[in-house]
């Protein structure tokens, strides 16, 4: 009996969370950004900059790994990186059809 590459690759469900916790932190620092520049409120961005750039470098991290098992080409790889750089791509990254 084979496995699949899913289960057979734990980074690839830890990618899919990765992805969604690095998608609201994303989303919680652009709210604690304007946050602090209107109402004068830093708290959340001294918070969730640091918890959001953690998040970031272990999506960073994961994707480079899950390449490396599912063999992705350069456009793929580039394609979620750059989905970690808009609001919701981390979303988009949880639901592909090729990390299935």
């Amino acid at each position: 009996m084979t496995q699949s590459k899913t289960t057979a690759t734990p980074a690839i469900p830890a990618l899919r969370v990765v992805a969604v916790l690095e998608a609201i932190s994303w989303l919680i620092l652009i709210v604690a950004t304007v946050v602090k520049y209107t109402a004068d409120a830093p708290l959340g961005v001294k918070i969730m900059g640091p918890v959001h750039g953690v998040l970031f470098l272990a999506y960073v991290a994961l994707v480079v790994e899950v390449r490396r098992k599912l063999a992705w080409d350069v456009r793929t790889t580039l394609i979620v990186l750059a989905d970690s750089i808009i609001p919701f791509g981390g979303f988009l990254v949880a639901r592909r059809a090729d990390l299935r």
